[in-house]
C-alpha cells in the first residue's frame, strides 16, 4: 500500500495487493462522490445517483430493484441484438479487408458497444455505428467522458463554481443537457405508452427501461423519472466504455497471439456447426473463448482502478488509515500481482481452466470488481464479448500492424494511447 497527495491537495492511498483490497471490497464504504478531489464527483452531474455512484440505503434499494433486469430470461433475447450490432461492425472490417488498409478498431468497437447499449436499454436504433461522431448522442457521450477526465486532472476545475464558469464547464453543460433531454424524452414517451397499453410488457423482449419503469420495492413504490434517468445513463456509460475496452484488447490479443486466434476459431466453428450466428445456448459452450476473454481482462483490466471514501478509520495492511480520505484500489495491479500471478506477463488463457478448482481466493481476480458492489452487468458484458469475438474470428483473421505502437493508457477505462490498428484478412 502506498500513499500520495492527489494534485498536491488531497490525500490518496493506493492498494495493490488482493488481501488488502479484500477488506475494502467487503466493506460498505462509499464512492468518493462529494470530496473535492473525488473522481466519481466529476461524473455526478452526468450520471446522477445511479448504481455506480450512489451508496447506503438508496444503493441497496436500487440494486434490489435492478437485479431482475439481468436475469437470464431477460438477457437471452439480447444475444440477437449482439449479433445484429456485430454484423454492422464486421461490415466495416470487410471494407478494410477489401481495401487492404489497416483499421483502428478501438473507436469502431466503442461505437458498436454504444449501439448495443442503446438498443438493449432504450430499444433505440439510430444508426449510431454508421453516423459515428456525426450522431449528436455519440458526440455528447464522448465529449462528456473527455471533459470529465480533463476536470479531474486540473485542480482549478474541481470547485463547482470555477468549473461551471470555465469553457470546459460550459461545454460539459451543453452536452450534459443534451444526453439528459435525450433520455427524458424516451422515458416520458415509454411511461405513457405502458400506461396506455400494459400488455406491451408481455412482449418477448423487454428492455432495461421497461424493467426500470415497472420495478416496485416491498412498499409498492417505484423509481422516479430522475432515478430512472440516472440508471439509464449509468448503464450506457458503464456498459459501453468498459466493454469496448475489453473487446478492443481482445482483438489486439487475437492479433498478437495467432495460435490463440486459431484455437478460438476452431471452437467457434465447432459450436456453430454450420450455423451463421451464435445463440444463447452457445454461450456456455464457448469454454476456451471464455478463458481467453478472462485472460484478456486480467492482462488489460478494462477498469484499471476504483475508489472508496473512508467514512471511519480503517486498518489496511496493518496501518490505520484515517477517515475522510480516498483509497484507490488498483485492479490492474491486483490482476498482475506476482504473489498471485508469478508469470503475470505471460498470456495464458489455460490458467483459468482450473481456476475455481484450485480454490483461488475470488479477490485475486477482479475485472468486474468484487463484493456486494461488483458489476451487476458482468454476464451481459461477457455474452456481448463472446458474440463479437466469435463472429469476428469466424469471418476474418486479424494481424498487428508492423511499426504501430500498442501502449496501454489507463483512464476511467483502459484505453490504447495510439489506438489499436489491425490488418484484416478474409478466411
Amino acid at each position: 500500500m502506498t500513499s500520495a497527495w492527489m494534485m498536491f491537495f488531497f490525500p490518496v492511498f493506493t492498494v495493490c495487493h488482493p488481501d488488502t483490497a479484500k477488506v475494502l471490497f467487503k466493506s460498505s464504504e462509499p464512492k468518493p462522490k462529494y470530496s473535492l478531489g473525488g473522481s466519481y464527483r466529476m461524473l455526478l452531474p452526468w450520471l446522477g445517483d445511479g448504481l455506480l455512484i450512489s451508496d447506503g440505503k438508496k444503493w441497496e434499494r436500487n440494486r434490489r430493484l435492478l437485479t431482475p433486469a439481468f436475469h437470464f430470461d431477460i438477457l437471452k433475447p439480447y444475444v440477437q441484438i449482439y449479433n445484429d450490432v456485430t454484423e454492422i461492425f464486421l461490415e466495416k472490417l470487410q471494407k478494410a479487408c477489401n481495401s487492404g488498409k489497416s483499421i483502428e478498431i478501438y473507436s469502431q468497437v466503442s461505437l458498436a458497444t454504444l449501439d448495443t447499449m442503446l438498443r438493449c436499454s432504450l430499444s433505440y436504433e439510430g444508426h449510431v455505428q454508421e453516423k459515428g461522431d456525426s450522431h449528436p448522442y455519440v458526440q455528447a457521450v464522448r465529449r462528456l467522458g473527455f471533459l470529465s477526465i480533463r476536470r479531474l486532472m486540473n485542480p482549478l476545475l474541481h470547485p463547482n463554481f470555477l468549473f461551471w464558469l470555465s469553457s470546459t464547464g460550459r461545454e460539459y453543460k451543453q452536452h450534459n443537457d443534451y444526453v439528459h433531454e435525450f433520455a427524458d424524452e424516451i422515458i416520458t414517451s415509454r411511461r405513457k405508452s405502458l400506461e396506455k397499453d400494459p400488455n406491451q410488457l408481455q412482449k418477448s423482449k423487454l428492455d432495461f427501461l421497461d424493467i426500470l419503469i415497472t420495478a416496485k420495492d416491498e412498499n409498492g413504490e417505484g423509481l422516479s423519472d430522475l432515478d430512472i434517468r440516472a440508471e439509464v445513463d449509468t448503464f450506457l456509460f458503464e456498459g459501453h466504455d468498459t466493454t469496448a475496452s475489453a473487446i478492443s484488447w481482445a482483438i489486439y490479443c487475437l492479433a498478437k497471439y495467432p495460435e490463440e486466434q486459431e484455437k478460438i476459431y476452431k471452437e467457434v466453428t465447432s459450436v456453430l456447426d454450420g450455423r451463421s450466428q451464435l445463440s444463447w445456448e452457445d454461450m456456455s459452450r464457448l469454454k476456451y473463448t471464455t478463458m481467453f476473454l478472462k485472460e484478456v481482462m486480467r492482462m488489460h483490466s478494462p477498469v484499471p482502478f476504483i475508489s472508496r471514501w473512508l467514512t471511519k478509520p480503517m486498518i489496511l495492511d496493518g496501518v490505520e488509515i484515517p477517515e475522510n480520505v480516498t483509497v484507490d484500489i488498483f485492479i490492474h495491479c491486483i490482476n498482475h500481482h506476482p504473489d498471485v500471478w508469478p508469470d503475470h506477463m505471460e498470456f495464458r488463457p489455460s490458467r483459468f481452466e482450473d481456476y475455481k478448482s484450485q480454490d483461488k481466493d475470488p479477490y485475486t481476480y477482479v475485472p468486474f470488481s468484487a463484493g456486494s458492489r461488483n458489476c451487476i452487468g458482468q454476464n451481459f458484458a461477457l455474452n456481448e464479448e463472446r458474440v463479437m469475438i466469435g463472429a469476428l474470428v469466424k469471418r476474418f483473421k486479424v494481424e498487428l500492424v508492423e511499426g504501430h505502437v500498442y501502449e496501454e493508457y489507463p483512464e476511467v477505462v483502459m484505453r490504447a494511447k495510439y489506438g489499436i490498428k489491425i490488418n484484416v484478412k478474409q478466411r
